[in-house]
């Protein structure tokens, strides 16, 4: 489970440098300020909860039985709020209009802060110290 949430976050992390250099230099030209700054909020929470994965990965505080819901939390959740916030902030580049899906974006967000709660919660009943 570890090599799979290591995995995961290095890959969500190169993900998150390339769409912030996309965001930089390619979208500026093509989005207005607003959605760039929308789009800009989805990669810093992506790169967030790279580093998140990469330390739960990384520590044997948390218990093995709660880092697999904690990962697929973390992964779900930012597949929701982070690639909806990519779609809205290109919704006029695009022909599928991502409005319809908008709805997704606070669950993304719900799932990353019940990960965090998960995580909290089992360190505290771990009492390692």
């Amino acid at each position: 489970m570890n090599r799979k949430v290591l995995i995961t976050g290095a890959i969500l992390g190169i993900l998150g440098i390339i769409l912030g250099a996309f965001a930089a230099h390619g979208l500026e030209k093509l989005v207005d300020s607003d959605a760039i700054t929308s789009f800009e909020t989805g990669v810093r929470y992506q790169l967030y909860h790279a580093f998140f994965l990469l330390i739960l990965g990384g520590t044997s505080i948390v218990s093995l039985n709660m880092k697999k819901p904690i990962f697929y939390l973390v992964l779900i959740g930012v597949i929701f709020f982070s690639g909806s916030i990519y779609g809205l902030a290109t919704n006029a580049l695009l022909s599928f209009d991502f409005k319809t899906v908008a709805f997704i974006t606070p669950i993304g967000g719900l799932l990353l802060i019940m990960a965090w709660v998960l995580m909290l919660i089992d360190i505290i009943r771990n009492k390692v110290d």
